[in-house]
């Protein structure tokens, strides 16, 4: 049986950008209510944890955005942009979410534990070196990508970004690098603009960076294809060392900053593709962190998918089959224009 460890901590639920915004502690609250009322569970681990240091947040952010960020401890509210506020305790928690992910790639490299799901906020993708934004306020999957190249030796890392919006702060951290290969699904032209197919990488990084930008209305077999179609044959070429999953709940059918379509059936399906992907490519490493979501039924029910497909074991809600149809060989008269035009540019740089 497989262990999985879960990242959790009440210091999360402290992060308050006011009780009317979006991304709100009880985005957290119902994830952990529904663990804590189903009780201990062998199959997963409830891992100790620090935060990152500055130094180590250092390694994607400047020194002036994180001594902004700091400087909002204690106050009651701050606003970093328009729509990315801090509170109190803010600044502790963005610290410890990325150290989370740090926490979590170290105990999969040593084999305490076979993956790790990190369910932390603030979120982190859209967060760039000099500017907070779009919610998030660092960068937790680019940190621990930074992290895992210049402290544990790895040289190459996927990040898989499946949340509804494009994560343009997690794209400019390595657009001109190599060692991380970027593989972004999501809905265009929402916020924050940036992820069109044209957007692959500058310099050594060409080609190392690419976006599928979706219409809305994609739900679980579409992204299934898209994974078995694309991702997939990319990034057995590009042999990672870790897989770092950027996992958003809001493409889930309901939620209401999108219009795509996924179930929770979807998130386990999706799940299982990228674990058979590390099993094959990297030894089974791979961490998921949560991104967005706005739908406290879609976080609530899709983080229990993706721990079910994590640790092989029923977590909560049963799931129909969710077998990804369509695995190899796909007709290209089946594949949708999207898709069509991300193999299509993708094969310039990748066999397809």
């Amino acid at each position: 049986m497989r262990k999985t460890a879960v990242y959790r901590d009440d210091l999360f639920l402290e992060h308050q950008p006011g009780f009317d915004h979006v991304e709100s502690p009880d985005r957290l609250q119902v994830i952990y209510d529904e663990l804590d009322r189903r009780g201990p569970a062998s199959n997963l681990v409830y891992p100790h944890f620090s935060p990152a240091s500055a130094e180590i947040i250092g390694l994607v952010h400047s020194p002036s955005l994180i001594r902004k960020v700091a400087e909002t401890a204690g106050k009651r509210q701050d606003f970093l942009d328009s729509d990315t506020r801090t509170s109190a305790r803010t600044y502790e928690a963005a610290c410890l979410a990325a150290g989370s992910l740090i926490d979590g790639m170290q105990r999969i490299v040593n084999g305490e534990v076979d993956n790790a799901f990190c369910l932390v906020r603030p979120p982190g993708h859209h967060a760039e070196k000099n500017r907070a934004m779009g919610f998030c306020i660092f960068n937790n999957v680019a940190i621990a990508a930074a992290w895992a190249l210049s402290c544990m030796g790895m040289e190459r890392i996927l990040i898989l970004d499946w949340d509804l919006h494009h994560g343009n702060g997690t794209q400019k951290s390595f657009y001109e690098s190599k060692k991380v290969l970027y593989f972004s699904t999501h809905q265009y032209p929402l916020y924050p603009g940036t992820g069109t197919l044209l957007e692959t990488g500058k310099g050594e990084g060409e080609g190392f960076t690419l976006n599928v930008p979706m219409p809305g209305g994609q739900g679980d077999q579409d992204f299934f294809r898209i994974f078995n179609d694309l991702l997939v044959p990319v990034a057995r070429q590009y042999r990672p060392d870790f897989i770092l999953v950027s996992c958003g709940f809001d493409i889930y059918g309901g939620d209401p900053l999108g219009t795509m379509r996924v179930t929770p059936a979807g998130f386990a399906g999706m799940t299982r593709i990228v674990q058979r992907l590390a099993a094959e490519a990297c030894q089974g490493r791979l961490l998921i962190t949560l991104e967005g979501g706005y739908n406290l039924n879609g976080l609530r029910d899709g983080s229990l998918a993706v721990l079910t497909a994590l640790s092989g074991k029923k977590v909560g809600i049963d799931f129909p089959d969710f077998a990804e149809k369509g695995r190899g060989g796909s007709e290209k008269g089946d594949q949708p224009l999207y898709l069509k035009q991300a193999i299509s540019l993708a094969k310039s740089y990748w066999k397809m």
